[in-house]
């Protein structure tokens, strides 16, 4: 199955029901989304990486983070994560082993890098689907800024 199809299935429920009156539903305009970039820099951590989440569906939830540095490598054992760069570019390392990594949550550990893996540049207008137990890191390079949209997807 690939990618778009995937995302097609998770997102079917929501374009089933028509806005005006089917509970749930949430329409994410792209303006919205990009303003987002502007409210998140000013919150950013040490390491330059700032999120929010922007709604809760029980088996899954949105977010959108925004980064103007290189955050910590990542494993999520029940989440799926599907993202959408919404402004700027970076390169995703997906796959190999968390580097001496610590569990920080319940089925989550984070790391400062991996050992392996496959680097993609990203950027605007990119979809990327990772599922569950696959390492990925976000690397952003000094005087750039990466914002995107997420979906994670709990996974059993």
């Amino acid at each position: 199955m690939n990618m778009l199809t995937k995302i097609a299935l998770c997102l079917a429920p929501l374009a089933a029901a028509s806005a005006a009156d089917a509970p749930g539903v949430v329409i994410w305009k792209s303006g919205d989304l990009k303003a987002y970039q502007q409210k998140l820099a000013a919150k950013l951590s040490p390491q330059k990486v700032a999120s929010e989440k922007i709604n809760d569906f029980g088996n899954h939830y949105a977010m959108i983070a925004h980064r103007e540095g290189t955050g910590e490598a990542e494993v999520h054992d029940m989440w799926t994560d599907l993202f959408v760069i919404e402004t700027g570019e970076a390169t995703l390392v997906i796959g190999g082993k968390l580097k001496n990594g610590k569990v920080t949550a319940p089925g989550e550990q984070r790391a400062a890098s991996i050992d392996g893996g496959e680097k993609h540049k990203v950027s605007a207008g990119d979809v990327v689907h990772i599922p569950a137990k696959v390492a990925h890191h976000m690397l952003v390079d000094g005087g750039k800024q990466v914002t995107y949209f997420v979906i994670k997807v709990e996974t059993k």
